[in-house]
């Protein structure tokens, strides 16, 4: 697959062995026909090195065909994670180093989840585009203040920080952006 197809959690093959992507930085550079270039940081599945390369945007990176299992966050055995497949209930062990940052992310019977599974390991997860957190911190609403819809921080029950508009409230469920931090809008 090209590599401006490539999205956070693909598994590619380099130089032998299979990666994780984990993170991509996109650089396009200034004047007329500059290549975009990505910058992927990726870890070896299984075993977790880390690994930074540069490719030009039409570079060809093979897809690793891995199996995708659906499976819902159960519970957390020391830092590992551990889900369970939807379909057989196979439980499937994460530690928190393949986790990574999404850990912020995972709480409590999390569905959506996608494992990533090479030799029957679970290398990899992927999550729902977007998940539901409760805010548990966050300055009041600034009453009086200007008609300004100011962002405001909220730490959120996973630990995570993230910002708000102002009109949120502790206790709120609110749904963030996997991909990209972000708050998404209100939960119900």
């Amino acid at each position: 697959m090209k590599a401006y197809d490539i999205k956070k959690g693909n598994v590619v093959e380099y130089n032998g062995g299979a990666y994780q992507i984990r993170d991509i930085e996109r650089s396009s550079p200034q004047g007329r026909g500059g290549n975009v270039k990505y910058r992927f940081t990726m870890y070896s599945v299984p075993g977790g090195n880390k690994l930074d390369i540069s490719v030009g945007a039409e570079d060809d990176l093979k897809e690793v065909d891995l199996a995708r299992r659906q499976a819902t966050y159960s519970y957390k055995d020391g830092d590992a994670f551990v889900f369970l497949d939807d379909e057989d209930f196979t439980p499937y062990t994460l530690d928190a180093d393949v986790v990574g940052d999404d850990a912020g992310y995972i709480s409590d019977g999390l569905t959506g989840c996608y494992v990533q599974i090479i030799d029957d390991a679970p290398v990899g997860l992927q999550l729902p585009q977007s998940v539901v957190l409760e805010v548990i911190d966050t300055p009041p609403e600034l009453k009086g203040g200007t008609a300004t819809k100011r962002p405001k921080p909220a730490k959120l029950n996973t630990g995570i920080e993230i910002q708000v508009p102002e009109y949120i409230g502790n206790g709120e469920k609110v749904w963030v952006n996997t991909v990209t931090g972000e708050f998404a809008g209100r939960a119900d």
